[in-house]
């Protein structure tokens, strides 16, 4: 492919799919942290009520692997765009339906029961997004320019979180507490349709990847999965390894930090949703910077040294969050998004090129959410149990060695710049 023009229409269409698919995921996280305990969960106390909210939170880390298994496999077998346009659709009537959604004063159990449903429904949408938005970026760049096009495709969550926290941030700004509980958190969930009606329109214009095109899909194996456990289990393994440090990084600073400094420390929801903001800036450069200085340095040297910086960031950034000053909060949140964003600029280059063509799009989706899984899902989950037992500080640990496992993954895996898609995958050491 050459000409800025094709890289340009790849770009965008990555960018916005992932952002509108993470806004839509992130927006469940912000109204966990803030609503659901009271809306869905009303006859739990307020700790109990929070682990439900995001324990349903968690759901939608399950749903993820099936959804990269379901859309992985039709990746490998019908193609990259249909893939795309298939779990953004999904994704966006799931949403939607939730902002729909009747509390429990009015359905009882049956609204968090199908709260549960549509929380799935969106990991499941997620799952399908990943492998592939990256296959799109990467089987249509050139040699040397993979991890600097993928960028975009991580960019997408830094995006959608901007997006999500500022509406939230909006709308608690505006509106008194009192409509903020009863119906102003829908108002981002019913935009999502909107949203997601723009970025089909801008999907449907692309073409289908070189990469796949010129692959004998008459060959393609017809069960990717059995495929990638005979013969890519290590790499996948090692793959969802070296992104979970990410995944706890991102889910503990933002929504499980968020809950802790409205709920524990009675700080304004504005001034949180502020603070996460203007860190996200930070977060969205160390992503494309370290997607950029891939191409240059290599990806797994980029990504350790993101995992190194989170392991040491990692036991500062409760103690700073509960001085409750203005200035250190800020410090610690804009810390632990640096290390994040430097740990996941590289992956969607990383993980599509561990991978042949036959088996890619399956292979990068899993690896990537089932890391997603392992270490979202249950974050904000432990983060709080850990709180609840052993005092906040105890949460770093928690964190840090998450990001030793990450350090220790990546390690092993073997470098992939510079390497053309067509050449035989090397193996892990």
């Amino acid at each position: 492919m050459s000409g800025t023009k094709p890289s340009g229409r790849i770009a965008a269409a990555v960018l916005i799919g992932t952002t509108l698919e993470f806004y839509d995921f992130f927006i469940y996280g912000t109204a966990a942290a803030l609503v659901f305990g009271r809306a869905f969960f009303p006859s739990l106390t307020p700790v109990n009520g929070l682990l439900a909210a995001f324990s349903v939170y968690a759901v939608g880390f399950l749903g993820r692997p099936t959804g990269a298994a379901v859309f992985g496999h039709l990746g490998d077998r019908l193609g990259r765009k249909r893939v795309l346009v298939g779990s953004l659709l999904l994704m966006g009537l799931s949403t939607t339906a939730v902002g729909l959604l009747p509390g429990y004063a009015h359905w009882g159990v049956w609204s968090p029961i199908a709260l549960t449903v549509l929380r799935f429904l969106q990991g499941v949408g997620l799952g399908g997004e990943f492998g592939g938005a990256a296959l799109l970026a990467v089987e249509h760049a050139e040699e040397g320019r993979r991890g600097r096009l993928a960028g975009f495709v991580q960019l997408g969550p830094s995006i959608g979180f901007a997006l999500a926290t500022g509406l939230f941030w909006l709308l608690s700004a505006l509106l008194p507490e009192a409509g903020f509980q009863a119906w102003g958190w829908r108002l981002p969930f019913l935009a999502s349709m909107v949203l997601v009606g723009f970025g089909l329109v801008v999907r449907s214009r692309v073409q289908e990847t070189p990469a796949f095109l010129a692959a004998d899909t008459g060959g393609a194996p017809a069960t990717p999965l059995k495929e990638l456990a005979a013969g890519h289990l290590r790499p996948l393994l090692l793959g969802a390894g070296t992104v979970m440090s990410g995944s706890v990084l991102f889910y503990t600073a933002t929504t499980w930090c968020l809950a802790r400094a409205t709920a524990d420390l009675h700080l304004p929801r504005t001034r949180m949703l502020g603070l996460l903001l203007i860190a996200n800036v930070f977060l969205a450069a160390a992503t494309y910077a370290s997607a950029r200085l891939s191409d240059r340095w290599g990806r797994r040297r980029m990504i350790l040294v993101g995992t190194f910086v989170g392991l040491l960031w990692s036991p500062m950034l409760v103690p700073l969050l509960d001085t409750a000053r203005t200035p250190l909060m800020f410090t610690g949140l804009t810390g632990a998004l640096v290390a994040l964003g430097l740990c996941l600029g590289p992956v969607p280059a990383l993980l599509s090129e561990l991978f042949p063509t036959a088996v890619r799009c399956s292979g990068a989706s899993l690896s990537y959410n089932l890391g997603g899984l392992v270490g979202g899902a249950v974050a904000p989950l432990i983060a709080t149990r850990i709180a609840a037992t052993f005092g906040g500080p105890a949460v770093g640990a928690y964190l840090a060695a998450v990001c030793a496992i990450s350090t220790l993954s990546a390690a092993a895996l073997p470098e992939t710049s510079g390497r053309a898609l067509t050449e035989p995958v090397p193996e892990p050491a």
